[in-house]
């Protein structure tokens, strides 16, 4: 794999790249790269300038047209750029054609999620994940990025026994995919054990886009010291904690944050750490209000739960980060869709759209413990009726 490496002070300069296309305006392409800069300074690079185009299909060779590429290609030359970061994945070929004509190294987001996934993970098992969608990313570049995964006889350019090398290293990476999978299904059947003597206590699981604060929330609720930071990705590793309220006991596991264009490589392979949030029975889904485009994370995030088959349960929304929240400025007697008012009472948020939904719908600060004590009381009640429905005859708690 292609990885950031870090220059004397620690950053590497770094171009971002987006098209304009039938799919996604200007408006929505902004949005991508802004969070494409919050990837790249994540992985550890500073993104100095961006550069786009209006597509009606990209260019097989070079995803942009040959005029934008020779632009892209002089501003490289004449600021010492490091790094190409392009915002949609690139084929094997186009790659392979960009390198060539940019002469530094080039990524694209999923290359680039990869990147920091692999810097992220802290167990075995998160390292086995990443490891296996890295593979899986790898195999159909080989020809372009050339990556030798073991030694062999002979050098760039040279045979193998009976073999060109490129075919000697395709087979290499299957094999070692296959290891890798049967690895992983030796962990999950662990983890499915352990999953299964959880039985007696209802599990919730807390899901989200990335970066909004999950993380904290577990702490906070758990009293635990789970890491968490103002980065994407900050935890991959699914973390289960006992949780008691009002002496009701329950275990609440935090996962790995979703992401739009999150890479099909991954979501394969951490299938099954997302079990936690297949088998919960209730989900608490933590929105960042404050974020300019909370709504459509949101959205990512419905979309990425149906994908594992995590619907058809109680959903509690928890729209956090309300002391960073930041309204447009709009009719100050209208309170749909956005409040024009900086700071506001929760007797307020009650009234926005936001709480007009078919799910539960509750606003926090994790960070500032606002409203703590009113999340802490909805979770009871749903969590106790939940409990009462289980476990009919154990109702002493109650």
């Amino acid at each position: 794999m292609i990885e950031i490496k870090k220059k004397k002070d620690g950053r590497e300069r770094a171009i971002l790249i987006g098209a304009v296309t039938q799919y996604q305006n200007e408006e929505r392409l902004s949005e991508y790269l802004d969070e494409l800069a919050f990837l790249a300074d994540t992985a550890g690079a500073d993104s100095i300038k961006r550069f786009s185009q209006k597509l009606d299909s990209p260019n097989p060779k070079t995803f942009l047209g040959t005029g934008k590429m020779d632009e892209i290609n002089d501003y490289i030359k004449a600021n010492e750029i490091d790094l190409a970061i392009f915002d949609d994945e690139l084929s094997p070929s186009q790659l392979k054609n960009v390198e060539r004509l940019f002469e530094i190294k080039v990524l694209d987001r999923t290359n680039l999620i990869l990147d920091i996934f692999a810097s992220r993970a802290q167990t075995s098992y998160a390292s086995t994940q990443v490891e296996l969608a890295q593979y899986q990313y790898l195999l159909p570049r080989l020809t372009n990025m050339w990556t030798h995964l073991s030694k062999q006889k002979g050098g760039i350019g040279m045979k193998g026994p009976g073999e060109r090398e490129i075919e000697t290293d395709r087979r290499i990476i299957r094999d070692k995919i296959s290891l890798l999978k049967k690895k992983l299904e030796k962990i999950d059947k662990q983890m499915s054990i352990q999953r299964s003597n959880r039985e007696s206590m209802v599990r919730v699981a807390l899901v989200g886009y990335t970066n909004v604060g999950k993380s904290t929330l577990m702490n906070l609720l758990s009293k635990s010291e789970v890491f968490a930071e103002n980065k994407l990705f900050a935890t991959l590793d699914t973390t289960v904690r006992k949780v008691v309220i009002h002496n009701l006991p329950f275990l609440l596991s935090d996962t790995v944050g979703f992401i739009r264009k999150l890479p099909t490589q991954l979501i394969e392979s951490f299938k099954s750490t997302l079990d936690e949030v297949r088998e919960a029975e209730l989900l608490l889904h933590v929105v960042d209000i404050s974020h300019p485009n909370f709504e459509e994370h949101l959205e990512t995030v419905d979309r990425t739960v149906a994908e594992i088959d995590g619907t058809d349960k109680p959903v509690i929304m928890i729209f956090n980060k309300i002391d960073a929240y930041q309204p447009e400025k709009v009719d100050p007697d209208d309170l749909s869709p956005r409040l024009n008012n900086r700071h506001f009472t929760l007797e307020q948020w009650q009234k926005t759209w936001f709480a007009r939904t078919d799910r539960q719908a509750i606003f926090i600060s994790a960070t500032e413990k606002d409203n703590l004590e009113d999340l802490k009381n909805r979770l009871y009640e749903t969590v106790a009726e939940i409990h009462a429905r289980r476990y009919p005859n154990n109702r002493f708690l109650f």
